[in-house]
């Protein structure tokens, strides 16, 4: 098997699990144009815990963590299957972490993607959490241990958003066009990818006030980290999705490759 690309999703608003928009569409396209993997291991924005875990049961449940939306949107369920032993290998790689059977399972982060991605939920997949006590350089660190996994036919995916402010979110509104410091940061972050410069994206918050106002707070640019840490020598980035809703949630992917 030819070696899987590393994906970082910009997942946005949960309600498009249920949509047919650009932004599925595009998700879905990639589905259809890399190799299918043997599994998926995702790193998602909405498990930001003060721990490493990895799931690790054979039928991990459709968690819907969020509030306010149709009831349509909790009756969605994505029965992909896990992997024990994906959930083992990763701790391996990773030093020994914990392995969750009871506690976690696959939030809204990895499903209303993977459900476009992968519609007939036919792959198995496997969460990750991201320590909430550890800084960003720190995680991309941690997270080039998992280098060997897309060798192995397993898809590392992120899931966040490279420019998530929730306050300035203009709710009901979600067309409107995007916030001058949004473009800036999301512009300066993708010829910082482009360029291969992943010590500054680790440590976002040096760079200027525009990062603070596009990552007010880490969880949704982590897994960010995680899909830059696996870039090889030779690889490039690219960026299958972009947009930005409601003027501060940037939904761009990238892809290594």
């Amino acid at each position: 098997m030819s070696r899987i690309p590393a994906i970082f999703f910009g997942h946005g608003n949960p309600m498009n699990a249920l949509a047919d928009n650009g932004y599925t569409r595009a998700w879905a396209a990639i589905g259809s144009s890399i190799p299918k993997p043997k599994a998926v291991l995702c790193i998602s924005a909405h498990w930001y815990i003060p721990d490493v875990a990895v799931t690790a049961m054979n039928m991990p449940q459709t968690i819907h963590d969020f509030g306010g939306f149709p009831q349509e949107l909790f009756d969605v369920q994505y029965p992909a299957a896990g992997s024990p032993e994906l959930a083992e290998r990763v701790s391996e790689l990773l030093g020994g972490v914990r392995l969750d059977t009871t506690e976690w399972g696959l939030d809204h982060g990895t499903w209303s993607v993977l459900c476009h991605v992968f519609p007939d939920a036919d792959v198995p997949v496997v969460q990750l959490s991201i320590d909430m006590t550890r800084p960003g350089e720190w995680h991309y660190e941690f997270a080039k241990n998992l280098k060997p996994l897309r060798d192995e036919g397993v898809l590392v995916c992120g899931s966040g958003n490279i420019v998530h402010n929730l306050r300035a979110f203009s709710w009901g509104n979600e067309t409107r066009g995007p916030y001058d410091w949004a473009v800036r940061f999301e512009t300066e972050a993708k010829r910082l990818m482009e360029s291969g410069d992943h010590a500054s994206l680790a440590n976002y918050e040096s760079m200027d006030t525009d990062a603070m106002l596009s990552v007010p707070t880490p969880e949704h640019f982590l897994p960010l980290l995680y899909v830059l840490a696996q870039q090889t020598d030779g690889e490039c980035v690219s960026f299958p999705v972009d947009g930005i809703d409601g003027g501060s949630i940037s939904m761009l992917s990238v892809t290594v490759s």
